[in-house]
């Protein structure tokens, strides 16, 4: 996709670029799945570590309609008083 006459700026598999040159990782970041997003979000903190990343609840729907988000029993975090 050009944005400018004179084909200063093109799309690239990377991302686009503007006709001011600014490269932006939009078709990138839409690739991405909801889960992708996530961890991607929760591990690039400066002291982020992978288990941050780790599923804390459990979500089951039921054929009713019934949704049910239980906490995991492995979550390191959990709701409530501290022990």
């Amino acid at each position: 996709m050009n944005y400018a006459a004179d084909d200063t700026a093109d799309s690239t598999d990377a991302g686009e670029t503007t006709a001011e040159g600014i490269t932006t990782e939009a078709t990138t970041a839409d690739a991405m799945t909801a889960e992708e997003k996530r961890h991607d979000q929760l591990t690039t903190a400066p002291e982020a570590v992978e288990a941050d990343a780790a599923p804390r609840i459990d979500v089951t729907e039921k054929a009713d309609g019934v949704t049910r988000i239980d906490w995991r029993d492995d979550a390191p975090v959990r709701p409530g008083e501290r022990e």
